[in-house]
């Protein structure tokens, strides 16, 4: 157990998406999770009591909006409400997993902007900071008039590959080209260079491979994307990449939303081993050998206290060898 934490108005309340993250969290910090009960009346509705004394405390709670996201999501805008009105000096959102994040912007005629829908929700309900990681899109944040902390799974996950012995003989590879800013930041913490794959994706959750762009013959290759749903891109990134001669491929991700096929795609497919963080809880059948997590609690419970006592997270977006550099 971490050493206690020496403020007493710190508290951190977990929802019911991710307790064993939370848990991690709340021990990287030094302080007890909040006591609280999350439960249900007989039609449905989610009834949420706080059971111990948060007036004028900083509070920050633990929840990604991830499957059932329209239960976690209410479980979060009840449990902030709840919050608010026993008197909590700061309610600060620790959102590991933001769902709704893909519909972003309009990309077809009377589409709505459901991430732009969230944020108005969780201000209008009175939140004062969120904390996210690998926002799918980073101008997610501006849709906030409130201060958004965005940590990044790049440094996690770099530590992670160099640890495995990944360095400049390897590539580094963008599934496709809205990610290549996110493989750029992991090819510089391993001294790499980048390839992208250029695809067309004809609709939702179906991806065509079209071209990959750089030498990735005879080279390990290392995939990266901010989510695996249902693991169709990445799986025939794979592929295309052992195709046009690559000697092993690896991918990683920050948020393992994993649906409908993805298990069985990636357990079929070409990858060798994927690399996912625990923003999103996996249930027991979708941990396959395949599959190897690494924790943002760490991550996420530095921020707090950082954020708690008025410091910077700006050292956080170095992974650890870097700022044993520094």
């Amino acid at each position: 157990m971490a050493q206690q934490y020496f403020d007493s108005k710190l508290k951190i309340f977990a929802l019911n998406s991710n307790r064993p993250l939370a848990e991690k969290i709340a021990e990287t910090v030094g302080v007890p999770l909040g006591k609280t009960s999350v439960d249900r009346f007989s039609d449905g509705e989610i009834r949420i009591n706080i059971d111990e004394s948060i007036r004028g405390d900083n509070i920050f709670i633990i929840q990604s909006t991830s499957a059932p996201v329209n239960d976690n999501l209410m479980e979060l805008l009840i449990m902030v409400d709840a919050l608010r009105r026993a008197s909590a000096g700061t309610i600060n959102v620790v959102i590991p997993y933001y769902g709704y994040a893909r519909q972003d912007r309009k990309a077809r005629s009377r589409e709505p902007i459901t991430a732009k829908l969230v944020a108005n929700m969780l201000q209008t309900d009175g939140v004062d900071r969120v904390v996210a990681l690998d926002l799918h899109a980073a101008q997610i944040q501006g849709f906030f008039d409130i201060p958004v902390d965005h940590l990044m799974g790049a440094p996690l996950l770099a530590d992670h590959f160099i640890k495995q012995g990944f360095g400049s003989d390897d590539v580094v590879v963008s599934p496709d080209h809205g990610g290549v800013s996110r493989a750029r930041a992991l090819a510089e913490f391993l001294k790499a260079p980048i390839a992208i794959i250029d695809k067309r994706r004809p609709r939702a959750n179906v991806a065509e491979i079209m071209n990959i762009i750089g030498d990735v013959k005879g080279k390990r290759c290392l995939m990266i994307d901010d989510m695996i749903d249902t693991a169709g891109t990445i799986t025939l990134g794979a592929q295309a990449l052992m195709d046009a001669g690559a000697s092993e491929v690896y991918a990683c991700c920050t948020h393992p939303v994993l649906s409908g096929p993805a298990i069985q795609r990636i357990q079929d497919s070409a990858i060798k081993q994927l690399v996912v963080t625990d923003t999103i809880q996996l249930p027991k059948e979708k941990q396959i050998d395949k599959i190897e997590q690494v924790s943002v609690g760490p991550l996420i419970g530095d921020a707090i206290k950082r954020i708690n006592e008025n410091k910077p997270v700006s050292p956080l977006f170095n992974n650890r060898f870097r700022g044993e550099e520094n």
